[in-house]
């Protein structure tokens, strides 16, 4: 085992978290990097009719530009704005030296299966299982381009496990604050662009290990899958794209700085709970559903933290997090969810929601309806 070898990078990379902790206006978000992945000798992904780095910067493009048009006193920082070749610890350079206040990394996925569809978005974290960490590996292999991969990254080899051992060690102070922005992303592509939600995620992608801020890379789809590649090259899909993070963007910067509430997942990796969700959306862009709220914190929480409760999520309120499981189309099937839940969690309680907001059950069941008309 090489792990040693990573000691320099970690101990640099926290002394860096923690220097920018300090000197970051935690309040005052008007400075961000957007990233355009790949570029230049670096294609990304390939598609039938597309290629990754193309798709990435015309998306970022367009995210700075809504930013700009529409956010008053907001700096746009890219990486690249055009076809480019940009080595992953120099996109993290750009971030960390203009003292960016966030840092959107925007990547296209694919599979070996064209089957493969939906949008995700990957905050900086362990990689939990096997696919997490090929694609972090897949994101990371950019680096072998650069002529000194070896001496910018401390010998770290992004085809090996191994190597991925080190983010177990490193704890990113940022990590409440990108989670916050990588499920607000996802929000705006399920609820209002009925976008197959994959969810929010972690692994160890380098531009996101190197970045001093809060920081996330969204996946906009698959460009494996003929349907995701046509709509990914569309100026319309693109279009839609970009207002969706452009709007995350936005809500994330009013929540903390005016202390507005936007609702929010935590980590999961089971998403099989999108179904049942999709099926009370409609053309309205609008959605009501019921969940079971069974604790409260004073701080966010993994998934992983609550044993045996399945699609966990939280919404903020009065500077705690309310823990919800599921999100349901009736008030039975919560009820069902329920009855399992008050085995661990005996204050376990319903909750009813209409377009994220908490509201009465009587104005869910109603809105419910309407929706399924």
């Amino acid at each position: 085992m090489h792990i040693y070898k990573y000691t320099l990078l970690i101990l640099t990379l926290l002394l860096n978290s923690a220097y920018s902790s300090i000197a970051q206006d935690a309040y005052n978000i008007d400075k961000v990097v957007i990233d355009a992945g790949h570029g230049g000798k670096d294609s990304g992904a390939v598609g039938k009719h597309s290629k990754e780095k193309t798709i990435a910067l015309s998306v970022a493009l367009k995210v700075g530009k809504l930013i700009n048009d529409n956010i008053k006193g907001v700096d746009i920082i890219y990486t690249r704005d055009k076809d480019v070749f940009v080595e992953l610890h120099k996109r993290a350079d750009i971030a960390n030296k203009s003292k960016a206040d966030v840092l959107i990394s925007i990547h296209c996925n694919a599979s070996s299966s064209t089957k493969a569809k939906g949008t995700e978005t990957w905050i900086i974290g362990t990689s939990r299982s096997e696919k997490n960490l090929a694609v972090a590996k897949k994101e990371n292999a950019a680096i072998l381009l650069e002529a000194d991969y070896s001496k910018n990254y401390n010998n770290f080899d992004p085809n090996s496990t191994e190597s991925y051992i080190m983010f177990e060690m490193l704890q990113n102070s940022y990590r409440g604050q990108s989670m916050l922005l990588a499920q607000s992303v996802q929000n705006q592509f399920r609820d209002r662009m009925h976008r197959v939600d994959r969810g929010v995620k972690e692994a160890g992608f380098l531009v996101l290990v190197y970045s001093t801020m809060p920081s996330i890379l969204v996946e906009l789809g698959f460009i494996s899958n003929a349907e995701e590649e046509k709509f990914l090259l569309s100026e319309q899909g693109q279009d839609y794209l970009a207002s969706a993070i452009y709007r995350a963007f936005r809500d994330y910067k009013n929540s903390m700085e005016k202390g507005k509430e936007i609702s929010n997942t935590i980590i999961e990796e089971n998403t099989n709970n999108v179904a049942d969700t999709t099926k009370v959306d409609n053309k309205k862009n609008e959605s009501a559903y019921f969940g079971v709220q069974f604790t409260t914190s004073t701080s966010i929480k993994k998934a992983s933290d609550f044993k045996n409760i399945e699609n966990v999520w939280h919404y903020s309120q009065n500077g705690s997090y309310k823990y919800v499981s599921g999100k349901f189309s009736s008030f039975s099937k919560a009820k069902k969810a329920l009855k399992n839940i008050t085995k661990s969690y005996s204050d376990a309680f319903i909750v009813s929601f209409i377009n994220d907001k908490r509201v009465s059950r009587k104005e869910c069941e109603t809105k419910i309806n309407e929706l399924n008309k």
